[in-house]
């Protein structure tokens, strides 16, 4: 396995967007459609796609399915998906669909013995979503804080058998203002667990000193806005990380 780039798509509305900081009153729109967003990712050389649906986020139910599934089951990339996944049926739904990997976020909080249940369950096919802010996690499309800190958080459930997490430091996501390295990477020396950062990449050098720390655990980062904003591209980043 090598460092991953994972190229992101959030959808809201059925149109690729991002979001300032995780608010929803801060929205650009960057296409119209999710699934041509993914081929155009794919077809850069994406190995995974990264999709989230921020009105499942929102509403705590899947919104945006339609789109990931129809990339799931026409591109070679391999697909992970988050926001709106709050049942067992909904993580059924989209692997039996052809989903690589289903990421739980706001459920890890309020129903860690549910999560837990999945995750050993379904093994490797679940990634736990850790969005923090100040170290704590926030839930529910980042619109509430709880008072769990994610290093604590992710030991529980590396203990349960996750395999897979995903950082976000909500303080940098959509900023371009470089990754919080050091909480990416005390995550996955305190888990021993793969760690895939996400939030603030804004240059090339953001993705050569996350990789620095593959041997740590940190396996991977999603990018959204640098990609949008064409600071660089998909192929470009897969460059950079070879």
């Amino acid at each position: 396995m090598s460092f991953t780039i994972y190229p992101a798509i959030d959808m809201r509305g059925g149109k690729c967007v991002r979001l300032l900081q995780g608010d929803y009153n801060q929205e650009t729109i960057y296409g119209d459609s999710p699934f041509e967003m993914a081929k155009k990712f794919a077809d850069e050389g994406a190995s995974w796609i990264h999709m989230v649906d921020l009105d499942g986020a929102k509403d705590g139910k899947r919104v945006n399915d339609a789109s990931v599934i129809q990339a799931a089951k026409e591109l070679k990339a391999q697909i992970q998906i988050g926001g709106g996944i709050r049942t067992e049926e909904d993580i059924a739904h989209y692997l039996e669909n052809g989903i690589s990997r289903v990421i739980i976020g706001s459920i890890a909080v309020s129903k860690p013995d549910f999560a837990t249940e999945m995750i050993r369950k379904y093994g490797s096919k679940i990634a736990v979503g850790l969005d923090a802010k100040n170290g704590y996690v926030a839930t529910h499309g980042w619109l509430n804080t709880s008072e769990v800190k994610a290093v604590e958080l992710g030991k529980r459930f590396a203990d349960a058998g996750a395999e897979t997490f995903i950082f976000t430091d909500i303080a940098t996501d959509g900023m371009l203002s470089g990754p919080n390295i050091d909480a990416v990477r005390q995550l996955a020396e305190e888990t021993r667990k793969s760690v895939i950062a996400s939030g603030g990449v804004s240059e090339l050098a953001d993705l050569t000193s996350l990789k620095e720390f593959y041997v740590d655990g940190v396996t991977g980062v999603i990018i959204g806005k640098a990609i949008y904003e064409g600071r660089f591209t998909v192929k470009e980043a897969l460059g950079e990380v070879k």
